[in-house]
């Protein structure tokens, strides 16, 4: 059965994360038809597998409704350091074990016979803020993904920075300690030690077993609460991550230029009194005349986000989409 309809309005979208997969019917205008999610089951199928596995479902119930349903292509946004070129994982942390080297646009294109664009996940959720949220109309922006880590992408004149491969965008491994905490990825004094919700929840647990709390467990949604209820340790561990957040942002400033900074990511959920932090340490930190009228806004929230950015790209870059299906 033929699927592929190069003048169809409609594309499959696929989010690929550790703990989930979501895959979606997707409109040119960022509208959803039909979504299926799936457990991801890292570390027990291999997950390339799982997002065929996935997309043979949603193209299955789609047809069910629409019997005559085409797709312009597949749009995937994953996890991971992501060759955008080759569209294979070049890189992947042990959330996703056995995960780096899989070759998964060759593979997605060779089942489904769908031209194919895999990207990074966080600059695919940038193509739904440049769409749909903050960054509409907007040419110059950077997206900040705080969650398990931290993620980055920068828009300029309208277009995604890849880099010379497409790691571009890594915001989160800036060093914005050269002393400081050691990063998994090599480096010293990394953004992510201090702005991740995981390391938010840990530094948090170290600073309680510090003072004698026995504690074993809590999550940065637990440290944003306590801090919001003027919890003294809670408000250090956030006067840290602000700190850090605020001169990790002052950096971007002065190397981008951007007329706009999206934050989005589990962390963003502390919301304004957050913002409001960083926006103080970024006027502390950067010069006047470059953080005039620099925006810095909360993501945009829709609960399909990644897999819209995710399938939006196949007519965000035509040429990479008709090279792909060759």
């Amino acid at each position: 059965m033929n699927l592929h309809d190069p003048n169809s309005d409609y594309a499959i979208g696929v989010d690929i994360g550790g703990t989930k997969i979501n895959a979606g019917v997707v409109t040119s205008q960022g509208e959803v038809l039909h979504t299926v999610s799936l457990a991801t089951c890292a570390g027990q199928v291999d997950t390339a597998d799982r997002v065929q596995q996935a997309i043979q479902q949603l193209i299955a119930e789609g047809s069910m409704k629409q019997p005559n349903l085409r797709y312009k292509g597949i749009g995937v946004g994953s996890a991971g350091q992501v060759d955008w070129e080759e569209g294979s994982i070049r890189s992947a942390s042990d959330i996703l074990p056995g995960y780096a080297g899989t070759p998964l646009r060759s593979l997605l294109q060779e089942r489904f016979a769908l031209p194919t664009i895999v990207d990074n996940d966080v600059n695919v959720l940038a193509l739904t803020e440049k769409h749909l949220g903050a960054g509409k109309g907007v040419d110059h922006f950077l997206c900040l993904a705080l969650g398990t880590g931290v993620g980055g992408a920068i828009v300029v004149n309208g277009q995604l920075v890849h880099g010379c491969w497409g790691a571009g965008g890594e915001l989160g491994h800036l060093s914005v300690d050269f002393n400081g905490l050691p990063c998994l990825c090599g480096g010293i004094g990394c953004l992510e030690q201090y702005a991740s919700g995981t390391n938010i929840a840990r530094r948090m647990l170290e600073r309680l077993a510090r003072i004698g709390s026995r504690e074993e467990s809590l999550d940065s949604r637990m440290v944003f609460a306590r801090w919001r209820a003027g919890d003294v340790t809670a408000t250090e561990i956030m006067d840290e991550t602000i700190a850090a957040l605020g001169a990790a942002m002052a950096s971007f400033i002065h190397m981008f230029n951007p007329a706009l900074i999206v934050i989005g990511g589990g962390v963003a959920e502390a919301g304004e009194p957050l913002l409001e932090g960083i926006r103080n340490e970024v006027t502390r930190r950067s010069m006047p005349s470059m953080r005039e009228g620099v925006r810095i806004e909360l993501a945009y929230h829709g609960n399909w986000s990644g897999m819209i950015g995710a399938a939006l790209q196949i007519w965000e870059y035509p040429l990479v989409k008709a090279a792909s299906s060759r």
